[in-house]
């Protein structure tokens, strides 16, 4: 796959993910792809002081994307 598809295939996943943290004051932009595999996420509003932004990363934000592209290793905050 290449990188700008693997790029708008997480887009779209942070679309999907992204009414749940607006929900709570929060928000989420994409940083970068790292070769291919590792996406780093920034974490806003809400988000970034939230005890759980690490639970919500691993187990909502990372799901998703790994839904919508399964080669994904890891995702990460920035």
């Amino acid at each position: 796959m290449m990188i700008k598809e693997v790029e708008e295939k997480v887009l779209i996943a942070l679309d999907e993910i992204r009414p749940f943290l607006e929900k709570d004051g929060g928000d989420i932009s994409l940083e970068s792809i790292s070769d291919n595999k590792i996406v780093n996420v920034k974490l806003h509003g809400a988000c970034v002081d939230c005890k759980v932004n690490q639970m919500t990363l691993k187990l909502g934000v990372e799901t998703i994307i790994k839904k919508h592209v399964p080669h994904i290793e890891e995702v990460n905050s920035v």
